[in-house]
């Protein structure tokens, strides 16, 4: 009925406002496998070349009895329960196109896998872009990210380039709870992000689980959503302005209050390490050296660090950065654009006649 194979090409994106936690089910919330946010959120999708990117074939077939799915050359066990959650995106899809044929997906990543550097974001978006093509789904970019919300909550995100808004929505079946392009990648153009891997090891804790702790045990999580809705409206006018003092103000100090509800957490969860602590030192000591904000620092749920800057001042990072002792590589990236699709049959992941991951 389909076997047409749809190769993609998705970024990462950055929160720099970011989402920690999700809805449970009551008044405004129907059900917690939606995954609706406690709060909006705010990203930029990141563009480093070759260095952060996720490839991804897909192709349906009555030939496959089950779905099947390869990351990194390696077959998954699809009885894993986080794989099974990320593939409810993808059954909502075959609802739509009114069919249960299997899929198989083949995906690479070109960094580090469950490192927190949204990799899972990426591989989401590039899945569920390619399915949508492959099942011949006509659907507005809005629709698929409510889609692909229910597989990764950040990974609505991924599906646009740019500076981009997860809104929290309202309704409790979370059909307003979507992503939207706020700029394009050529906005603001000399915006510009220094990554500093400080592991490449997959964290202990889950983003998923975590968000489950935190929520149900942090008392400073009480008031963290108040504070995210506040800090989006913020920074969307700050870059509207292209007020880097003010859009670098609250990147670093909502990261630093979402870190803080971790470690509030029962038992505390502690993504970041002691070369993060150093970064953080380094750009602080930068910033006031400088009498300014050079650079703001950001983490996800990981050790890895962030750096938002201006290109006048990446050079200016790179040089205080050689102080800290433990950095295993620092990338530079600028502001993406959302998913590509591939159209050279080279770049498929899939053998195009046999069906079959390439080997």
């Amino acid at each position: 009925m389909f076997d047409k194979v749809i190769t993609v090409n998705a970024r990462p994106n950055l929160a720099l406002v970011k989402y920690w936690g999700k809805r449970r089910q009551g008044e405004d919330c129907q059900d917690p496998a939606l995954n609706l946010p406690q709060n909006s959120s705010f990203s930029i999708t990141l563009d480093a070349g070759n260095e952060l990117l996720t490839k991804t074939s897909v192709v349906f077939s009555e030939k496959f009895e089950e779905d099947m799915f390869y990351l990194n050359g390696k077959k998954q066990d699809m009885n894993d329960p986080e794989l099974q959650e990320r593939f409810l995106a993808l059954e909502k899809l075959r609802k739509l196109a009114r069919t249960k044929t299997k899929a198989l997906v083949v995906s690479n990543n070109s960094f580090p896998t469950a490192s927190g550097l949204a990799s899972s974001a990426s591989g989401l978006s590039a899945m569920i872009f390619a399915a949508s093509k492959a099942l011949g789904l006509e659907i507005s970019m809005e629709k698929l990210s409510e889609i692909t919300r229910i597989g990764s909550g950040s990974a609505c995100r991924s599906l646009f380039g740019g500076f981009v808004v997860w809104d929290r929505g309202e309704k409790p079946d979370g059909s307003d709870s979507v992503a939207r392009q706020i700029f394009d990648e050529n906005y603001w153009s000399d915006l510009r992000i220094v990554i500093c891997l400080t592991t490449q090891e997959k964290k202990k804790v889950s983003s998923r689980s975590g968000m489950k702790q935190t929520v149900a045990t942090s008392n400073l999580y009480k008031v963290r959503p108040a504070i995210a809705e506040e800090n989006v409206r913020s920074i969307e006018s700050a870059a509207k302005k292209k007020d880097f003092e003010t859009f670098g103000k609250i990147i670093m100090t909502d990261a630093m209050n979402m870190h803080a509800t971790m470690m509030d957490t029962r038992p505390p969860i502690i993504y970041i390490n002691d070369i993060s602590k150093e970064i953080i030192y380094a750009v602080e000591e930068l910033n006031e050296e400088e009498g300014r904000i050079v650079g703001a620092y950001t983490f996800d749920a990981g050790p890895n660090a962030c750096i938002i800057c201006l290109e006048k001042d990446v050079n200016k990072i790179i040089r205080k950065l050689e102080s800290v002792e433990g950095i295993r590589n620092v990338m530079k990236a600028k502001v993406g654009k959302g998913p590509e699709l591939l159209s050279d049959d080279q770049n498929s992941l899939i053998d195009m006649k046999e069906l079959v991951p390439v080997s």
